[in-house]
């Protein structure tokens, strides 16, 4: 054998160096490292030129906190084998480990790229990709993985999470089936399968998913808090109430699970549990655990929503005596501005606007602030600085919209047509139905039955009424799916007559076939109304009325619009006194459509007989959907004003 660097030095090892090379790899699996590197150190003084003899070395160094020198020992490994992957998957494995991922990124695809058909590298880049957020990028990788290695249970994993993250459900569902039907005891396949079917409605399938994870034996926080939820979607409240339970007793730090329990005693206590505080066991825990900065910042977030800011400020002002990071002074500022402590509140978002400069949920709630003031330039820079970060931001586009309007801007009505851009129409009945009244006859009390809450959900626009729980199309009841195909086409009719317009952040999405991103149904009681708010998850948001009380106004003047459905004024908490720019009339049968981003809400109405609707959002199914508008380009936003 040659010395250390020489011409001609051995490129494989002899039998006696793989022994060592085998004694020294199984000291490292067994977890001892310290162990096996003397004989690392060994294998690579006899066989300086061998790729394998510096990977082992390198993967030793790194198990035993010798970041300089492992990282220097996988370029050797790297080096000596050009046309191997291998080496480099393992450095940029390690590199991942210890926080470097942009450069185990760049090993990843550089193995990839050497091998095309090494599934490992194809998978490790599709799940970076996935981690940093870029669903669209990581599907391509982890696609190619799952065909060089069509039984990459990882893979597949991988895969069904990034068709989850970019809507496709249907391939998200089908990716972690083939999972189960190559490994049927992979547990966390089930309870990945139990999330996507949830979200597709099918909450009795999903409840059957997670229950055979906790047969097998997986047991988690997450899993038991997505049971109490699916409990609820499936009718199930008590039962529901009881596993939420279960979950904070077992798991008293863990936040979603108080969460869980506080919306379901917000919704359902005053039938199951009539005297009890939905924030009693909350807060006790929070109180237990002040360290607990998730669960602080969880119950915090409960209060805002719940339109208890002056109990919130008064939790944050202790909170941050102990911890001063930066979601508690977002919090504190965002109750000042609930609380009209308008000075406070802008000194908080000020000094905070640096650290979250590209988070559009900052900017939203800075534009919020500032058009409660009257400050409508400052507004507009940070709305617009919202939809430069995420041009499909629909708040964004909505706070834009009222800016434009103050400031009698045209770009108002290039953005929100409420002419051509809210439709109005009547809906087909489904087949073996005479009438769409005869369909919505047997409807309403199908949608009757699934209203088992006592009152509305936490931050939502309805008041005085409940909401459906979980996805209302994907349940299994006929009448459902019939008119959740019904909607389907009508919606896809009326949006293939909408002009295109590359500029426009609605109609630059425009496609010929629509998914359903959300749906559920709204029962109102007397004096019920819905405050004026926006959908961020939608692109295309609808109301459609299933029963209507007969107060419901009939228009004969301004004052006779009980009930009626009205654009375009702002969100009631900043205090700017807009008339609505359209009100529309309720018919039974009638669908009404519009943009997501588009302001709306309810006029209340006084009757014993409910106001019962279906809603729903949807969203382009196009895979041209992710190419997105530029936002602000006025030289071609004037051609449309």
């Amino acid at each position: 054998m040659t010395g250390p660097g020489r011409a001609g030095a051995a490129r494989t090892f002899t039998a006696a160096q793989a022994g060592l090379f085998n004694a020294a790899l199984q000291q490292l699996r067994g977890g001892s490292a310290a162990a096996a590197l003397p004989l690392a150190r060994q294998l690579v003084a006899q066989a300086p030129a061998v790729a394998d003899a510096h990977q082992l070395l390198a993967m030793c160094l790194a198990d035993t906190g010798d970041a300089e020198r492992a990282d220097a020992s996988f370029r050797t490994a790297v080096r000596l084998a050009p046309g191997n992957p291998v080496p480099l998957v393992n450095f940029a494995t390690w590199l991942r480990r210890v926080g470097r991922t942009a450069e185990a990124l760049d090993g990843f695809r550089r193995a990839a790229a050497l091998a095309p058909g090494h599934a490992p590298a194809w998978a490790q880049v599709g799940l970076m990709e996935l981690d940093a957020g870029r669903p669209h990028e990581a599907l391509e990788a982890l696609e190619r993985a799952v065909r060089a290695q069509p039984r990459a249970l990882d893979a597949w994993m991988g895969l069904a999470a990034a068709h989850r993250a970019t809507g496709n459900l249907e391939r998200a569902e089908q990716a972690l089936r083939k999972v189960l039907d190559a490994a049927p005891a992979h547990a966390p396949a089930w309870v990945n399968l139990g999330a996507v079917l949830r979200l597709q409605g099918r909450a009795d399938e999903a409840l059957a998913c997670f229950t055979r994870a906790r047969d097998a034996g997986f047991d988690s926080p997450e899993l038991r808090d997505a049971l109490a939820g699916t409990l609820v979607d499936v009718g199930r409240p008590g039962e529901a109430l009881g596993e939420a339970r279960q979950l904070v007793a077992r798991h008293p730090g863990f936040a979603a699970g108080h969460a869980t329990l506080a919306h379901i005693l917000w919704e359902y206590g005053p039938v199951l549990a009539a005297d009890e505080d939905p924030l009693h066991a909350f807060r006790a825990a929070a109180d237990r655990q002040p360290d607990n900065r998730e669960l602080q910042v969880a119950l915090v977030a409960f209060l805002l929503q719940s339109r208890r800011a002056d109990e919130a400020l008064e939790r944050i002002g202790a909170l941050r005596r102990r911890d001063d990071h930066p979601v508690l002074a977002w919090q504190e500022a965002d109750a000042c501005q609930a609380l009209g402590l308008a000075e406070r509140a802008e000194g908080l978002y000020e000094a905070l606007t640096a650290h979250y400069a590209n988070h559009p949920g900052f900017r939203n709630a800075r534009t919020r602030h500032l058009l409660a003031q009257g400050r409508w330039r400052e507004a507009e820079s940070h709305a617009a600085e919202a939809v430069r970060l995420d041009p499909r931001n629909q708040e964004g586009w909505a706070h834009l919209g009222v800016v434009w309007r103050l400031l009698d801007d045209p770009r108002e009505h290039w953005l929100c047509d409420y002419e051509r851009f809210v439709g109005y129409l009547e809906v087909a009945p489904p087949e073996g139905f005479a009438s769409i009244h005869a369909f919505l006859d047997e409807l309403e009390p199908v949608l009757a039955r699934i209203h088992a809450a006592a009152r509305e959900p936490v931050a939502q626009s309805l008041r005085e009424g409940t909401q459906t729980p979980g996805r209302l199309f994907g349940r299994p009841e006929p009448l459902l799916v019939a008119a959740g195909q019904a909607l389907k086409r009508t919606a896809e009719r009326w949006v293939a007559n909408l002009p295109t317009d590359p500029t426009h952040p609605f109609l630059s999405r425009r496609a010929g076939q629509l998914r359903f991103a959300g749906s559920w149904s709204v029962r109102l009681r007397s004096s019920g109304r819905h405050a004026s708010h926006v959908h961020p998850e939608g692109w295309l948001s609808s109301a459609f009325y299933v029963s209507l009380p007969a107060a419901i106004g009939a228009g004969r003047d301004e004052g006779d619009r009980a009930g009626w459905l009205q654009f375009g004024q702002p969100l009631e908490t900043l205090g700017i006194d807009l008339p609505p720019r359209r009100v529309v009339k309720p018919e039974r049968g009638c669908l009404a459509l519009f943009p997501s981003y588009f302001w709306h809400g309810t006029l209340p109405f006084t009757d014993q007989a409910p106001r019962t609707t279906i809603a729903f959002d949807m969203v382009p199914e196009s895979p041209w959907d992710r190419l997105t508008p530029a936002p602000l380009d006025s030289t071609r936003i004037e051609r449309h004003a």
